[in-house]
């Protein structure tokens, strides 16, 4: 990747560099001014992006954080390799292209001309613009790697392809499970424990496509994959999730919708030390997958499941992590309830917190992997962090747009 920073001049460099920490300040500013830009000019681009973390905000503020990561790092791109490789998995499960990138890149320097008016000078325009062609290449670069690699696997497949409702399952009061089979009665790809899919639906109520990408919550099987969806209900001025709503209440089994290849770099690794996965709310879905899959994998592997919820009702997938560790003496699971309906229901009413954690688990030596509600994580990750877990033992997974757990 450093090799395209080459071509830069060292006063491109300087430059980009130097203007970072001022961009940054400004830099959801400019990305929300960013996406008006793009959604006016191009409106088709609505139907891949994800209009509610519009609204919420958190796409522009995620685009501004990996934007100025990239920018401070110009003459060493190698050292966002696992950041360029998160987001190329994503791009590449909602089928971003190259064609893409240029239209991209016009609308953010118009967006930063727009918010820094006399500020962004001609220079340090001319200089972003370099930047940025060197860190879209970088993108380019990488996703076409996974575009190749995707379609090369046995079953695998580029953009999208149907798949039936084989069976459609209530997990709780607002989750539910989908069972999906090739339409086409062809070979389903082989994925890691942990990966997602995109979703891609029209609903009537919407002038646009909606996508959304949702974690397989099975091990791999030749059979089927799974999702489990849960249905988003709208609180105060947040309306409720569309697609979610959609999937809950006018797919059937027998529908058919479309689906992209598995993606995502949030996977369950080998190691032997033990594996602790704790989860929060529908966070429970990438780290079903990799219980079922490690039980099968690494049959004598230390396995800790831990899962927090709001109480019975909305805890979903209950059976199954349970018929696992009944049958596998190295699963030990733990439940959290925050308002328990009967406090006999789970090991903990409350919280996740250290004292806790260190009271049931016997070692800090372990791989803990972990996916929720934002304050959920911000809170285990504090938790290992105060524990001393090695960073390389900590891996998680942001629902929507990257957020930062140190914040």
């Amino acid at each position: 990747m450093s090799q395209s920073t080459q071509a830069l001049e060292a006063k491109t460099i300087e430059t980009v560099k130097a203007t970072v920490p001022v961009l940054a300040e400004h830099g959801t500013a400019i990305t929300s001014r960013f996406y008006q830009l793009l959604f006016t000019n191009h409106p088709e681009l609505k139907n891949i992006f994800n209009q509610t973390n519009q609204r919420k905000g958190k796409q522009p503020q995620a685009l501004a954080n990996a934007v100025y990561a990239a920018a401070a790092n110009i003459d060493q791109l190698e050292n966002i390799l696992p950041v360029v490789n998160q987001v190329a998995h994503k791009h590449r499960s909602l089928n971003i292209k190259p064609v893409h990138y240029p239209i991209v890149g016009e609308n953010l320097l118009k967006a930063m001309k727009d918010v820094l008016k006399d500020a962004a000078t001609d220079e340090i325009i001319t200089a972003w613009a370099k930047a940025y062609d060197v860190i879209a290449n970088a993108f380019i670069e990488v996703e076409k790697e996974m575009y190749e690699e995707t379609e090369q696997k046995p079953g695998g497949w580029i953009g999208y392809r149907d798949f039936r409702v084989i069976q459609k399952v209530k997990e709780s009061d607002v989750i539910t499970s989908f069972y999906l089979k090739p339409a086409d009665h062809g070979l389903l790809p082989d994925f890691e424990a942990g990966q997602y899919i995109t979703v891609k639906v029209d609903i009537p109520s919407i002038p646009y496509t909606c996508q959304r990408q949702y974690s397989l919550s099975c091990r791999p099987n030749k059979e089927f994959f799974r999702i489990s969806v849960k249905r988003e209900d709208g609180i105060g001025d947040s309306p409720d999730g569309v697609v979610s709503t959609y999937l809950h209440e006018s797919i059937h089994e027998g529908d058919v919708i479309e689906l992209s290849a598995p993606a995502g770099d949030f996977v369950l690794n080998q190691a032997k030390k033990p594996l602790v996965l704790i989860s929060g709310g529908v966070g429970l879905t990438p780290l079903t997958s990799m219980l079922e899959t490690v039980v099968t994998q690494q049959p004598n592997r230390e396995v800790y499941y831990i899962h927090a919820a709001q109480h019975e009702r909305v805890h979903g997938l209950k059976d199954t992590v349970k018929q696992i560790a009944d049958q596998h003496d190295h699963v030990h699971t733990f439940t959290i309830y925050e308002k328990p309906e009967d406090a006999n229901a789970c090991d903990k009413t409350g919280f996740i917190d250290l004292a806790w954690l260190q009271s049931v688990l016997p070692t800090s030596e372990a791989s803990f992997y972990f996916c929720g509600p934002e304050p959920f994580m911000k809170a285990i990750y504090k938790a290992l962090k105060d524990w001393q877990v090695d960073e390389e033992d900590i891996h998680y997974e942001f629902f929507g747009p990257k957020g930062d757990l140190e914040a």
